[in-house]
């Protein structure tokens, strides 16, 4: 034997970490985790702990070959990779004993969830290395490997699997406890240490305390701060007996803190200890967030910590880049639906880590409508039933617009009995309110640009004028601002970074006050369509859905402050210059049936339009449906990573701001600031683009990028230079 054994080589001033300790903590830590997501469950007891302490035990047993110690012992270690698979041996071991389910976690702790269905096409050869060699020099030293791991580690043996229904949210939560364990470990070698003894706890009696002074100072007697007063008591007051509940508000009925008021009953009733805000959109996640650290942080506590806002999945394969991951692990998270549930869908172990932090949540879909594509919400549906039923988690679907997919009749979905949070009496109250507030029109013939910007430059302002994609937002900005002058446009799309979304955002609020300030136009895409305060005079509506009208409405005359307002539909022209949304099809096709047919855009259309989606052209959306149920239940991991995909999933993260990328070519970097001073970029137009790489997955944006039209500034610059002109 040798006198040491390394899990891990010295590398840039930190000692290297010997193999006993690695796995020592691996273990532990792992099995805690499992533990911790059990308490929550009243399916599993031990099951996952014991599966975990396994893999755990021997995740890294292939280190111990003499060739692996000898690539991680030697100097130079700036370019070495181990010349062996290291995974191999312990799924070899794993698979000997029968503890399979420990040996899948095993096999993808690096590599990720396979297709199981795949795997098991490869019989005596499942979850082993694909090389022949490799396989052969693991089982020719397995005796001796695991000699010297007992000698090691004399408390890390194989224990026989429990009985378990491995379903596929088991595993996904089996890989989750491993992989935190093992790269927070790896992490803490080389001084990137998170000390989880400082995390804050979820105080859901004082936060809810809390609150309602919040909510008691905001005052008001107005009818709309009357109405918002009787939504935030009847929620808080709600007697949830059910994992599922619904708050089917309109618009500007303070949902934001009558819900969460609901969220911190439910959690102290339940003892939960974690609360999820899921959101549709990055912008409106600091306006969130404002409200949440006003009303809910307590003395002594810094409000980052107990209020953790993430506006994109900041998931790195590479280890250079690991450290800048955002992990669940504040008490009350917000962040987006496509990271949230990009994370479930999810078969990479750098997205999955965090999985095991879930069980025992409540998990807010706040403008539940828009959350997901429609094709994606029934297997989301499964997912939150599994949790609910397994994990403890409990849910609350909030929307103005609120749509009942579970009882689609088209769709065989659970069922589950649900609370309303309001009563029929306080929301035909509510309905009644709305009636009356937007009147909606169309624009029956398609409209150049030109034509478009004539109509909506007459109509009474502030004007809002929304439409389908970040391109044709930034085009239709840049021709108001060339033709009558920045001081009638304002921006806003995720071209814009984070930061500068909020300032936009604050400079609209600022605007919208002043009523002597009418002639300015906001033109933007989908974003400002949930959760945003905004109040305009006129709103304009390129078709995509009616959903999307009925949440673009709820910014018109929000506050009924203008007696009566209109709310446009049109449609474009073809105009190379202005992008077209492929999403929005079908959606599309359903809204013009309406509008055409002269039927009346009310809420309770919500359910019907999003049901004639799935049924519209041949059942196409219906088909995509049951293949991403099917993918599911077949444990299809990597293949339905690769296709769920809440928004254009395939994306970089490019850097905007040229001091913050610096630091992260350093080796530096704020995980808060490089979220908030990057944006997501289609990995398919990076080079057309010219994104320079600064880590692994880590992009710098290196075209024009400005704080109105963000880096499609660059864009359209680089169009202008290439002809000339920006038009057709």
């Amino acid at each position: 034997m040798r006198e040491k054994y390394l899990a891990h080589s010295a590398k840039g001033g930190f000692a290297a970490q010997l193999y006993q300790a690695h796995i020592t903590a691996v273990t532990n830590n792992a099995a805690r985790y499992a533990a911790k997501a059990e308490e929550y469950s009243k399916k599993y007891s031990g099951e996952l702990e014991r599966i975990v302490r396994n893999a755990a035990a021997f995740h890294d047993l292939g280190k111990l070959l003499e060739e692996n110690q000898s690539a991680l012992c030697a100097d130079d270690k700036k370019h070495a990779h181990l010349p062996i698979n290291h995974v191999d041996a312990g799924c070899a071991e794993l698979l000997s004993e029968g503890a399979t389910y420990s040996a899948l976690a095993v096999y993808s702790h690096h590599r990720g969830l396979p297709d199981i269905s795949e795997e098991c096409t490869r019989e005596n050869l499942i979850f082993r290395d694909n090389k022949a060699d490799v396989r052969k020099v693991v089982d020719n030293s397995l005796s001796e490997l695991l000699l010297t791991h007992k000698t090691l580690c004399p408390n890390e043996i194989t224990k026989p699997e429990l009985r378990v229904d491995g379903n596929p949210m088991f595993l996904r939560m089996a890989l989750s406890c491993l992989a935190d364990a093992d790269h927070s470990d790896t992490a803490g070698v080389y001084g990137d240490v998170v000390d989880e003894s400082n995390i804050p706890k979820l105080r859901a009696k004082e936060r809810l305390d809390a609150l309602d002074r919040y909510v008691n100072s905001l005052g008001g007697n107005d009818d709309r701060s009357i109405f918002r007063t009787k939504v935030y008591n009847t929620c808080r007051n709600a007697n949830a007996d059910t994992p599922f509940s619904v708050c089917d508000s309109p618009v500007g009925s303070g949902k934001t803190t009558a819900v969460m008021a609901n969220l911190l009953r439910q959690a102290i009733e339940n003892n939960l200890r974690r609360i999820f805000v899921i959101l549709p959109f990055t912008n409106i996640i600091e306006q969130s967030v404002n409200v949440y650290r006003k009303a809910l942080i307590l003395p002594g506590e810094n409000p980052e910590d107990v209020v953790a806002e993430l506006h994109f999945r900041a998931d790195f394969q590479s280890k250079e880049a690991r450290y800048l991951t955002s992990l669940w692990r504040a008490p009350i998270i917000v962040t987006t639906a496509a990271a949230f549930f990009g994370t479930l869908s999810s078969s990479k172990p750098s997205a999955l880590r965090r999985l095991h932090e879930l069980p025992g949540s409540i998990v807010l879909i706040d403008e539940a409508h828009c959350s997901l594509p429609i094709k994606l919400m029934p297997l989301a549906w499964q997912w939150m039933n599994t949790l609910a039923e397994d994990w403890g988690c409990r849910w609350v679907l909030a929307s103005g617009s609120l749509v009942r997919f579970w009882e689609f009749r088209s769709l065989n979905l659970p069922r589950p009995k649900i609370t309303e949070l309001t009563d029929s009496e306080l929301h035909k109250k509510l309905a009644d309110y709305e009636a009356g507030r937007v009147m909606f029109r169309a624009i029956k013939n398609a409209l150049s640009r030109s034509e478009l910007i004539n109509s909506v430059q007459k109509s009474a302002g502030p004007r809002l004028l929304i439409v389908n994609t970040v391109q044709s937002a930034a085009v239709i900005a840049e021709d108001i601002c060339t033709q009558y002058g920045r001081q009638c446009v304002e921006h806003l799309s995720t071209a814009l970074n984070p930061h500068d979304r909020n300032a936009v955002v604050q400079r609209i609020i600022n605007r919208l006050k002043d009523k002597n300030d009418t002639n300015w136009t906001l033109v933007a895409t989908s974003c400002v369509e949930a959760g945003v305060d905004f109040s305009f005079r006129t709103g304009f509506r390129e078709n995509s859905s009616l959903l999307s009208l009925l949440q673009a409405a709820g910014r018109v005359n929000r506050h009924g402050e203008y007696g009566t307002a209109e709310m446009w539909s049109f449609s474009f022209v073809d105009d190379k210059m202005l992008t077209k949304n492929k999403g929005l099809k079908y959606s599309a096709l359903v809204l013009e049936r309406y509008l055409k047919n002269g039927i009346e855009i009310k809420p309770e259309l919500s359910t019907k339009s999003l049901e004639d989606e799935i049924n519209v052209e041949g059942g196409m959306t219906l088909r995509d449906i049951n293949k991403f149920i099917k993918l599911e239940n077949d444990m299809s991991f990597r293949t339905l990573d690769e296709e769920f995909e809440p928004i254009e999933n395939d994306t970089v993260i490019a850097v905007t701001n040229d001091s913050i990328a610096d630091e992260i070519a350093h080796g530096g970097g704020n995980p808060h600031k490089i979220q908030i001073y990057s944006v997501n970029i289609r990995r398919s137009i990076m080079k057309k683009y010219e994104l320079s790489e600064i880590l692994p997955e880590v992009y710098r944006w290196t075209l024009g990028y400005d704080d109105f039209l963000g880096y499609m500034r660059g864009v359209l610059d680089r169009r202008i230079f290439e002809t000339g002109f920006l038009n057709v």
